[in-house]
């Protein structure tokens, strides 16, 4: 097996996630690499909840349209989904509460009531049954299953797995999925990578008010807290936060903050603050569909020039976009040891796509680690702004005996002494712009830019963040190059020109309405020649984008 998507649905509050993420650890220990797309509204009961699970022999981050099993807990999802059916697709639902409609795919009905009502056992527990009629279908032995569930069910285990049990029986075997011979690896969430990334780069207090799609980061860091010695605060609101973040980074305790679009807005005189009295802290922004509340459970990715511009003045900021598991966890940990190397804002930029999608991440390829910023020496009087050739200056925190350990977000000398001397001003600016030429140099040492598929293709994909996965496998199957921009500020347009080199048309990818990345681009020379933009809160499947390159390219 190449290739082989399952979809499972029902309502909130039927734990659709974590069964499609039990799905997904299933495959996960047959060798194969996994990637999820967890599709619901935004509400805490009803509705149509949905996770697309794909499995594969190579790294995916994308879903497909069409899928081999759909799983019905209701009604809905059968009509619903019917469309993505194939020819040979396999139907597995709840008897009790679906009536198979006149298709042509095989079908198993499970009592699932039923079950649960002689076992005694939570509604809840349906899952367990289903799944274990799922690995029955697909041939997977139910040893897996037992072992899956005995590692991620806290409560009951025995009457789930007895549910299991049951599911397994009342099913027969459509197909045999093989185990693959290759080693099975982690799998995470965004959220959980950036995690993942901030504390192994020594991250020490995480503050955050609950936002999607960023509040899983907010749980993620409240569950590693006791095990790694970390501070988890949730505030009263996102001024708070920022506020909070920089009192820790004056401290001298490397801190990081979470939201969304909406939380940033809050943020944003704060942001200007730490600026002004270059403060380091790290700012994850997960994107969402706005403006305003918008779709508050979709994805976008129409932040891209608002986080580049937020804030009054002019200071450098790092901005990075992750495009999977794997680059969130690394590049996490590198925006924490640039805000601090740098003193400046450093932002992880993802969107719903990134942070709530699941995937297999090889940690030996996500390598992040701690790096120390520069320290005053106790020599002589202390100057928080002193003046240097890279426009850093050493760090010193409270106490000193005998030294003033200054934050002035108002104008200020090398002290840190409030002033408005013209000349101090302009001193002071310069020293902010010789940060961001030193900031564009470190990074000539990382890979900012990215090329995928076939490097010498006279057409690319320009594409940033959650759209990586996506534009890498349909550029891999239709012969083309795929750029990846990775860092975003500062821009790598000497990077990119040369990714782009040879190529006579480039096509921007992009999950918004104006090609964010595309007129960032040509604002340094870099022109696009066409462009493909979704805006309707979904990403793109690899069906979608192969159809819509087909077109552009006809």
């Amino acid at each position: 097996m190449e290739d082989f998507s399952t979809l499972i649905g029902g309502i909130a509050g039927d734990g659709i996630n974590e069964a499609g993420a039990t799905i997904g650890r299933l495959f996960n220990r047959l060798g194969y690499r996994i990637y999820m797309y967890y599709d619901y509204p935004s509400l805490i009961r009803g509705g149509h909840n949905f996770s697309l699970i794909r499995a594969a022999r190579r790294k995916i981050g994308t879903h497909r349209d069409k899928v081999d099993v759909l799983i019905a807990l209701n009604q809905e999802t059968l009509e619903r989904h019917r469309e993505r059916l194939k020819d040979k697709s396999f139907i597995i639902y709840d008897a009790d509460k679906v009536k198979p409609l006149d298709l042509k795919s095989s079908a198993c009905g499970l009592p699932v009531s039923q079950i649960l009502k002689e076992e005694g056992a939570l509604s809840i527990m349906k899952n367990s049954c289903i799944l274990g009629g799922l690995c029955r279908i697909v041939g997977i032995e139910w040893q897996v299953l037992e072992d899956v569930l005995s590692m991620h069910i806290p409560k009951e285990l025995e009457l789930n797995l007895k549910v299991a049990h049951r599911g397994y029986d009342s099913a027969v075997e459509f197909c045999r999925i093989e185990g693959l011979n290759q080693e099975s690896l982690p799998i995470m969430t965004g959220n959980q990578a950036i995690g993942l990334g901030l504390i192994r780069a020594g991250l020490k207090a995480y503050i955050a008010y609950p936002m999607t799609p960023s509040s899983s980061l907010l749980d993620f860091m409240a569950q590693s807290a006791p095990g790694f010695g970390l501070r988890v605060i949730h505030p009263e609101n996102e001024i708070a936060v920022m506020l909070m973040a920089q009192g820790f980074a004056y401290a001298g305790i490397k801190a990081a903050v979470g939201t969304s679009g909406g939380g940033f807005c809050l943020m944003t005189e704060g942001l200007s603050l730490a600026g002004q009295a270059e403060m380091p802290v790290v700012i994850m922004m997960a994107q969402r569909a706005g403006p305003s509340t918008g779709l508050p459970t979709y994805t976008a990715q129409g932040d891209l020039h608002f986080i580049l511009n937020a804030g009054q003045g002019e200071f450098p900021r790092f901005v990075v976009a992750p495009g999977d598991a794997e680059e969130a966890c690394r590049w996490s940990g590198v925006a924490l040891n640039m805000a601090w190397k740098f003193q400046v804002p450093a932002f992880i930029l993802t969107d719903k796509s990134v942070s709530e999608g699941l995937y297999s991440l090889d940690i030996s390829i996500a390598e992040t680690r701690e790096e120390h910023p520069i320290l005053w020496d106790g020599e002589d009087e202390y100057h928080r702004y002193k003046y240097t050739q890279t426009g850093v200056s050493p760090l010193a925190y409270p106490s000193h005996r005998g030294q003033a350990i200054k934050a002035n977000g108002y104008g200020h000398d090398e002290h840190g002494i409030t002033t408005e001397d013209p000349k101090t001003a302009v001193a002071m600016a310069d020293k902010q712009l010789l940060k961001g030429e030193a900031l564009a140099k470190e990074m000539e040492e990382y890979e900012a830019v990215a090329v995928h598929g076939d490097s010498g293709s006279n057409t690319a994909l320009l594409c940033w963040g959650s759209n990586k996965g996506v534009c890498i496998e349909a550029a891999e199957g239709l012969g083309l190059k795929a750029v990846h921009v990775v860092v975003l500020s500062p821009f790598p347009a000497q990077r990119l020109k040369e990714a782009l080199k040879g190529a006579q048309r480039i096509i921007a990818v992009e999950g918004n309405s104006t090609a964010q990345l595309a007129r960032l681009a040509g604002l340094y020379g870099i022109n696009v020649d066409e462009k493909i933009l979704k805006y309707d809160g979904r990403p793109f499947s690899l069906d979608d984008l192969i159809s819509e390159i087909g077109r552009t390219l006809a």
